[in-house]
């Protein structure tokens, strides 16, 4: 059975965690430390601390991770698995490991190297994606790779479905890539393409407009923007007003409307929402939230403001 040890900090790598208990010997947990939680900023641990320790499992969560490089080294290893750990592995911990360190990352490697690769692939309305198993190395998802499994993205994927996909892909991969390590296989393949960058997501990149974008680059921004990480897709108002923006649809391509002004309304739908121009193409708003309000669908929204066709409703 394999020694191992898991690097881990958030939700999307606790079933990570879990399978590795099932079919390793996991020697140690790494997590990034205990943080401010909530509204009262109750110091509380991540959830792969909570879980390691619930599966009885050692746990440490350094707040400099070369200070636990030795205790690493000290456990004599086989191999390391990296899920979302939020930590720069240098070569003294890549070398504390008899394998190396194995990271799960939610893209077509060299696609979206990053902290945010399932939103820029929604963000960028991909029709595939899939994980990549990879030996990590000093650069930034550069390592070989282990194994990749593909997967198509359907026009109603979010953040939300995708991870949840995506987190189940990962899961068979890393069985597989487990179980052939044991049998002594061990695949170190190149990444083939044009490296693209995911980037940890601003604040700023929340914001959409539709005077400024197209109603296809908003739709992807708010699918991407779905599970709320940092921040759901903001339109804003003429008075100025943030909008969260949870839930839009794309015109058919046999469906046409008479170009508008853009940001102005173009109709209101019995099922609920309403159309809104943008620079190119229309887009179909259907859940929203107010500042300061509950959600709400975009049809009530509406009519709450007495909105008429060519209504300046969002910049």
């Amino acid at each position: 059975m394999l020694k191992t040890v898991f690097f881990g900090t958030p939700s999307v790598a606790v079933p990570f965690l879990e399978e590795l208990a099932k079919t390793t010997q996991v020697l140690m947990v790494v997590t990034q430390p205990d943080r401010p939680f909530g509204r009262g900023l109750e110091i509380k641990p991540c959830p792969v601390k909570k879980r390691a320790l619930e599966l009885g499992l050692p746990v440490m969560s350094p707040e400099k991770f070369k200070d636990i490089v030795p205790q690493i080294a000290a456990l004599n290893a086989d191999l390391g698995l990296a899920v979302a750990y939020g930590k720069i592995f240098r070569k003294p911990a890549l070398e504390a490991l008899k394998y190396g360190i194995l990271n799960v990352h939610f893209s077509l490697l060299p696609k979206y190297r990053g902290a945010a690769p399932v939103q820029y692939t929604l963000f960028n309305n991909e029709e595939k994606t899939g994980v990549s198993l990879f030996w990590i190395d000093e650069g930034l998802d550069t390592g070989l790779i282990a194994t990749q499994k593909q997967i198509d993205i359907l026009p109603e994927d979010n953040s939300i479905t995708l991870f949840e996909k995506l987190t189940n892909l990962g899961l068979m991969a890393t069985k597989e890539v487990l179980k052939d390590i044991e049998e002594g296989k061990i695949n170190k393949i190149a990444q083939i393409g044009e490296p693209t960058l995911a980037p940890v997501i601003q604040k700023e990149d929340c914001l959409v407009s539709f005077t400024k974008m197209t109603a296809l680059e908003i739709h992807g921004k708010v699918r991407g923007l779905a599970s709320a990480m940092p921040s759901y897709a903001r339109a804003l108002t003429p008075q100025g007003q943030a909008v969260q923006i949870f839930k839009t649809t794309l015109l058919k391509k046999n469906q046409t409307t008479k170009q508008a002004k853009p940001g102005t309304l173009i109709s209101i739908v019995k099922e609920g929402g309403f159309f809104i121009q943008c620079i190119e193409g229309v887009l179909l708003i259907e859940s929203l939230r107010p500042s300061g309000k509950n959600t709400m669908s975009a049809k009530d929204y509406a009519n709450g403001r007495s909105f008429k066709v060519g209504s300046e409703v969002f910049l």
